[in-house]
């Protein structure tokens, strides 16, 4: 029987042996709600950044960008989500470097699928509940980044959806302008874009639901309940 707190998940692997991805997806990609593969660091920092996954399970030596020079850029948005290198190495340095961008876990090339598969069930029930509930009856449901009002599905476009997902991971989250801007258009743009942006989404959401805190940033309006 499939781990029901598993089908709420969804995984990143980020792998540039296609043989060894493929393996993986076969083995253990239905037992999670969403199974993501990317082929480098860049593509995997592109797809984290896009669809938000509960868990990142990266290579290490990879081109065009590295598991652990992704990790590091990972760390910088989200400081909580776990990431699992697996490596054919087993060099200290190595190691030591993946403990500095917080990988939790370490599994050195050939291993069981299955193994792996044990291990993110032992960690899943840590991951805690992926339903948000913000102000005025909103939320926002991190498995599927998906916003609903009084359970109405609220239509959001990509980078809104960028937006909620950065303002959600905790209560006292602030994203700030020049965050916000790199988070949703992967450049820095101008105030009034930015404002223009806020604005359209609090007229298809609601004026209360982003705060605007002067001199530091947004924040989201969560449910006192």
């Amino acid at each position: 029987m499939k781990n029901k707190a598993l089908k709420n998940l969804k995984v990143l692997l980020v792998e540039d042996e296609e043989n060894l991805a493929k393996l993986l997806k076969n083995a253990i990609g239905d037992s999670f709600y969403r199974f993501i593969i990317a082929k480098d660091g860049l593509e995997g920092y592109e797809k984290f950044s896009e669809l938000s996954p509960d868990i990142i399970i990266t290579d290490i030596m990879m081109p065009n960008s590295t598991g652990l020079e992704m990790a590091k850029k990972i760390r910088e948005q989200n400081s909580n989500i776990p990431i699992i290198i697996l490596s054919a190495f087993s060099e200290t340095d190595k190691f030591l470097n993946a403990i500095d961008v917080g990988v939790i876990k370490y599994f050195i090339k050939p291993f069981d699928p299955d193994e792996l598969l044990e291990y993110i069930t032992s960690i899943a029930p840590q991951l805690g509940n992926k339903i948000i509930n913000l102000c005025e009856d909103f939320i926002f449901n991190k498995s599927t980044n998906s916003l609903y009002k009084n359970n109405r599905f609220v239509s959001l476009s990509k980078n809104e959806v960028k937006f909620f997902a950065s303002l959600t991971e905790s209560r006292d989250k602030i994203v700030d302008d020049s965050t916000s801007k790199i988070l949703i258009w992967d450049e820095d743009v101008s105030d009034d874009r930015l404002r223009a942006f806020i604005k359209r989404l609090r007229a298809k959401t609601s004026k209360n639901l982003i705060k605007n805190l002067k001199g530091q940033g947004y924040q989201a309006s969560f449910s006192d309940k």
